[in-house]
C-alpha cells in the first residue's frame, strides 16, 4: 500500500537535491485544477544557490520548482537537480 500525503504536510518541509544541496522550504504547491496534477513547488526562504538558478517565478516573484523534479518526499522533499537545470 502506498503512503499518501496532504498538500499541507508538504508546507515548510526543506527542499534538497539528491546531492544534498539546499534549495529552501516549501511555501505552497501549484496544481492543475481539472486534473489535480501537481505542477510546481513554491519556495520560501530560498538559498543563495537556488536564487542563482534560472528558475521560473510566480506573480509574487517566488521561485518555482517543477514538481516533475521531485524524487522523494519523507521528512525532506528531495529533487533531482538534473531535472531542474
Amino acid at each position: 500500500m502506498s503512503e499518501t500525503k496532504t498538500g499541507k504536510a508538504l508546507l515548510d518541509q526543506k527542499v534538497v537535491s539528491k546531492s544534498g544541496k539546499m534549495f529552501g522550504k516549501v511555501a505552497d504547491v501549484i496544481f492543475e485544477a481539472k486534473s489535480g496534477e501537481l505542477i510546481h513547488l513554491v519556495l520560501k526562504e530560498p538559498t543563495s544557490y537556488a536564487k542563482k538558478l534560472d528558475l521560473e517565478r510566480d506573480a509574487q516573484g517566488r521561485l518555482l520548482l517543477p514538481f516533475s523534479a521531485v524524487v522523494a518526499m519523507e521528512d525532506l522533499v528531495v529533487v533531482s537537480e538534473e531535472d531542474i537545470i
